[in-house]
């Protein structure tokens, strides 16, 4: 019985270093890789670079998103997740070019990166300080952001400005119960790997920033 207890202290004990291990290595990788992203925007933006279309911008991701998770337990893996965000970041460019051209553009872009930085940091803490479980979500967020995901491709080719904003709306929404699902995953040893979590922690904070823009810019007027 003694022997048995304390082989299961040791395997609770071994638990909680890993996923102490986990969302450490998840914020720093998040971090350099929010940074780096942020670099690569602000070359795109200095260079003028063009915006590299729908088609392109969908082959890059999801390429580079599959050799992310197929290297992931490798160090490939961060060559990989490196590439992706800066791609994302080089996107991100043209779009920020774009709203900061309009006349009150500047305050757009800030109020929309204050408000994504406000609600990831807000959400992860409840979600790291309440440690509750919220793996329940798992099959709706995977439902809603297909559904947003294709309506948003039919908003782009059909041209519909009010899908548009109403998948923007979503995608708050949605990024925001990702933020929640993924950080509980960490916490409770669903995601052990680092990479992973890093990928979709920083897609979420992507995502959220973008639709925030979309959404500020309309009520702005600007759009």
């Amino acid at each position: 019985m003694n022997t048995y207890l304390s082989n299961t202290a040791l395997a609770a004990r071994s638990g909680t270093l890993t996923t102490k291990r986990v969302v450490r290595n998840t914020y720093a990788l998040l971090s350099m890789t929010l940074l780096f992203s942020a670099l690569t925007a602000g070359v795109t933006m200095a260079l003028s670079l063009p915006h590299p279309g729908i088609l392109l911008t969908l082959a890059g991701y999801f390429g580079l998103l599959f050799a992310t998770a197929k290297f992931r337990n490798s160090g490939l893996g961060l060559v990989f997740v490196f590439a992706l965000t800066g791609f994302m970041g080089y996107t991100l460019g043209p779009i920020l070019s774009s709203y900061l051209s309009l006349a009150n553009g500047s305050q757009i872009v800030m109020t929309a990166m204050a408000a994504t930085g406000a609600i990831f940091l807000g959400l992860s803490s409840y979600a790291l300080v309440s440690r509750r479980d919220f793996s329940f979500m798992g099959g709706f967020l995977m439902v809603g952001i297909l559904s947003a995901f294709l309506a948003g491709l039919g908003a782009i080719f059909f041209e519909i400005p009010a899908l548009s904003l109403a998948v923007s709306a979503m995608f708050v929404l949605l990024m925001g119960g990702l933020i929640l699902y993924e950080t509980n995953n960490i916490i409770h040893g669903g995601e052990t790997n680092y990479i992973m979590a890093t990928v979709t922690l920083f897609v979420s904070i992507f995502n959220l920033f973008t639709s925030l823009l979309h959404l500020l810019g309309f009520m702005s007027g600007q759009e």
